[in-house]
């Protein structure tokens, strides 16, 4: 288990390269003046473009310029915004907890509502509450995500009140709505997942020699099948938390949480490179920190999968 993680470890690095640099050359070849972007039709003083020119290394080649940002990741440095002269690392410290609070709620729902509902559907298929899971879930997954949360935002939060519609200044209910408008496209995939899992395991053979060796109809589905049936869904949920790690765009904006997605979402409109590079490197070392946990969950899950 040792080597593999080690080995894992060291297939992260040409990832992370890879991945950063493309987001760095797209982001620096995307066109426009990033300084004057900052002023918009004003005129930019001449000593500030000089001054940014030289603190951003705008006039240096490409691969310098990545080789200079690397040189700061490495010693914890995203950089520092166009937009206020800001150190990255700070806005992420501050967008981080945010996002962690909206991305806990959306997975500990889309994680329980969506298994249990994906299990039942599994065990009675073809029966009301499987079409019920089929139908409603199809329709949460047809639904974007933008409508979905204004719809959720005007109804329960405007016309009902049970929800604040926008900010986090009422504490916990501030996260709740928007969590579980982030975790209800991603709760329709998992219960889908579930069922289908499930169905296809309550057929295998060692079920049904469960059955004849007099098991209970509950430990079979609680330890035998529910165990094999994870491991598509724990995939799922771990490429899906980096997602919600990483923020989401447009639930955030919705919102107005200032988490990750929201700060990305500010970047884009005010074409903040740095920044934008900074939280999109965030998300990388989310994604490949995820993807790992995700493989050593699977020797958990499954016994018979063993890591050289």
């Amino acid at each position: 288990m040792g080597r593999y993680v080690l080995r894992r470890l060291l297939q992260m690095v040409p990832v992370i390269i890879g991945t950063t640099f493309l987001v760095f050359a797209l982001v620096t070849e995307m066109g426009g003046d990033p300084v004057q972007n900052l002023y918009g039709e004003r005129p930019v003083p001449e000593s500030i473009r000089v001054a940014l020119t030289a603190q951003y290394h705008l006039d240096d080649p490409l691969p310098v310029r990545y080789g200079y940002y690397v040189s700061g990741l490495l010693q914890g440095d995203f950089g520092t915004s166009l937009s206020g002269s800001r150190p990255i690392s700070e806005m992420i410290a501050d967008a981080w907890p945010e996002t962690l609070k909206v991305a806990a709620i959306a997975f500990v729902f889309e994680m329980v509502v969506g298994v249990a509902a994906g299990v039942l559907a599994g065990m009675r298929r073809g029966k009301f509450l499987d079409n019920l899971v089929l139908l409603s879930t199809l329709t949460v997954i047809a639904v974007p995500i933008f409508v979905l949360g204004q719809t959720a935002q005007i109804f329960l939060g405007v016309k009902a009140g049970i929800f604040p519609v926008s900010g986090t200044n009422e504490g916990f209910m501030s996260y709740l709505l928007p969590g579980l408008v982030l975790g209800s496209v991603s709760l329709a995939y998992i219960a889908r997942l579930a069922r289908a899992s499930v169905a296809e395991n309550l057929r295998m053979d060692y079920v049904r020699t469960a059955k004849a060796k007099g098991l209970s109809p509950s430990r079979i589905t609680g330890v035998h099948v529910l165990r094999n049936s994870l491991i598509p869904v724990v995939t799922f949920l771990g490429a899906d938390l980096g997602t919600l790690m990483g923020g989401a765009i447009v639930t955030e904006r919705i919102f107005n949480i200032p988490g990750v997605g929201y700060n990305l979402f500010k970047a884009i409109q005010i074409e903040d490179g740095p920044a934008l590079v900074g939280f999109v490197t965030l998300l990388v070392l989310v994604y490949v920190v995820m993807a790992l946990i995700v493989d050593l969950l699977y020797a958990v899950l499954d016994p018979r999968i063993r890591y050289a």
